[in-house]
């Protein structure tokens, strides 16, 4: 049966795709003017591997220099390919790829994107020469025309998918392994090394690999594909078996997850080595033994259930999403499901799901471990810090720097710094945005004062620092290294500082003490800003 002659080739929309096996002596040129030569009918899957002819329905769209066109398909097993484009003029282009295979055409998403080159006369239909297909999905799949922009939204979207999910594993992984050097629990390098597996299976599965190394060929692609997806099921269930309590992998479901894991990563790595003599063979082992990925989590849950472990619910939701799309994903692998883009892509939101529950599973079992302790450490902390400090800059509060300044032996200096046009910074950055400077300035007092030294925030944007006579700090040093400090969406913010000198054995000199360095600080202000002044006259 010939592919409809009908001009449906409109961009974005699926092309119907026919086959024909290779004798070795067709042409392109005869096979591409004769469509009912080709097989619409039978499966693709169920033609065997081999050398094919694939041929597009009619498409009567132009590829013109202001709207250029694109062919879109699923990136398969191949040896090679060779895209013959017939024109309504009767010309016929070629686009063939090299020993990489597809690797270079390949987009995000794994997907495959040729340019149609530019003609006056409409694109009439699209022949494919397809060398060592191995046809375990089809032949050739997922084909649809796309126009520039449309091929520009694709990779956006995919891009933005991608690097969310490699910035969420990256995060994960780096929080992670901070806990661990301060909490040393198991269960935690493993979840790390899951996460790590994660983010490898994502590289090389969403064509992001061959971007990197743009001279691995796409069969190599995919052998590293498999074997990363492997490693990630072996590694999520040894992450499962460190993460529940002992009770619930005892026994013979313990030893029985073991095997299954360990068959994962052994399959992985005998797909890597057998893939290029019979993949067809090896890609059907591989899902039958991911298939006893699934087998592990029902028996898991039951036991779980049976004993009362407090992680089931967290488990049961962050390993849902991934099993649901493994059982889809074989059933499309055995051919019970049609093929389509997102199930193909569907891996990647199950292992966003699994990362963040996981990540969250663990927090709530850190919080089971240690919340006596914890509660009891982060109330005695609380009580200080609310007694003592300013919680957004950790500084001394006013109550807590008089009643330490108070009393100091010898001459001391008092410097009073306050932010200029806080408001204004306020106003654009917000509060929160606010909040930040006001940290950043008191992290650059803290470093640029001895240690001595008291620091206080002591108003809204007022800080106070209190120094022995001997250990001075210079204002103007502090104002030059603000000027240079980084703030939020690179603000420009500057202070103005008031210096007054004196001896503080009591309130009264306390008093004497701020009102001449208050007064600096006016001075300061009338000045100009961006300015330090010291006291007219020392604190009696």
């Amino acid at each position: 049966m010939a592919p409809a002659a009908a001009q449906t080739g409109v961009a974005g929309a699926p092309l119907d795709i026919c086959v024909l096996r290779d004798t070795g002596t067709m042409r392109a040129v005869d096979l591409i003017a004769h469509p009912e030569r080709f097989d619409c009918s039978t499966p693709q899957h169920k033609l065997g591997s081999g050398d094919f002819w694939a041929i597009s329905e009619n498409i009567g769209e132009r590829s013109s220099e202001e709207a250029p066109l694109n062919i879109r398909f699923a990136s398969l097993w191949q040896e090679g390919l060779t895209t013959h484009i017939l024109y309504g003029d009767g010309g016929i282009r070629a686009i063939s790829t090299d020993g990489r295979g597809v690797a270079p055409f390949l987009q995000l998403g794994a997907v495959v994107e040729q340019r149609l080159p530019l003609a006056e006369a409409p694109v009439v239909r699209i022949l494919w020469k397809v060398r060592g297909a191995a046809n375990v999905r089809g032949v050739l799949i997922g084909a649809r025309l796309s126009a520039a922009e449309q091929s520009q939204r694709a990779n956006l979207k995919m891009a933005a998918l991608y690097s969310g999910f490699a910035g969420l594993c990256v995060a994960l992984i780096m929080y992670n392994l901070a806990l661990w050097r301060s909490l040393r629990y198991p269960f935690q390098l493993k979840y790390c090394l899951m996460v790590a597996c994660l983010l490898g299976y994502a590289f090389s599965s969403s064509g992001a690999l061959a971007w990197t190394f743009p001279d691995i060929a796409n069969n190599d692609r995919l052998r590293v594909n498999y074997l990363l997806l492997a490693a990630t099921g072996g590694t999520a269930l040894f992450f499962a078996k460190s993460f529940f309590e002992e009770r619930v992998f005892a026994g013979w479901l313990g030893r029985y997850t073991d095997v299954v894991a360990a068959l994962m990563v052994a399959m992985g790595v005998m797909f890597v080595v057998t893939a290029p003599f019979s993949v067809r063979v090896a890609d059907t082992a591989f899902t039958l033994v991911f298939v006893g990925l699934a087998t592990v989590v029902g028996p898991t849950l039951w036991r779980a259930w049976r004993l009362r472990s407090n992680y089931l619910w967290l488990y049961a939701i962050g390993w849902g999403a991934p099993i649901l799309t493994a059982i889809l994903r074989t059933m499309a692998n055995l051919h019970l499901i049609p093929w389509n883009f997102w199930l193909d892509n569907s891996t990647i939101f199950a292992m966003v799901a699994e990362a963040l529950m996981s990540g969250l599973a663990i927090a709530y079992r850190i919080k089971l471990l240690r919340e006596e302790r914890d509660e009891a450490i982060a109330n005695e902390v609380m009580a200080r810090r609310l007694a003592d400090t300013d919680p957004l800059t950790g500084l001394l509060n006013r109550r807590a720097f008089l009643n330490q300044a108070i009393g100091r032996p010898g001459e001391q200096i008092l410097l009073i710094a306050d932010l200029d046009h806080f408001k204004g910074v306020n106003d654009t950055l917000g509060h929160d945005g606010g909040d930040e400077v006001l940290r950043l300035f008191a992290r650059l007092l803290r470093t640029n004062a001895p240690a001595s030294a008291l620091i206080a925030r002591i108003g809204g944007e007022e800080f106070a620092i209190l120094a022995h006579g001997a250990e001075p700090v210079e204002p103007e040093a502090l104002l030059a290294r603000l000027r240079a400090l980084r703030m939020p969406f690179d603000v420009k913010v500057t202070a103005s500082i008031g210096a007054c000198r004196g001896p503080l054995t009591s309130e009264v000199e306390w008093k004497t003490l701020y009102r001449g360095a208050d007064a600096a600080l006016f001075d300061a202000k009338a000045a100009g800003r961006d300015r330090a002044r010291n006291s007219a006259r020392q604190a009696a």
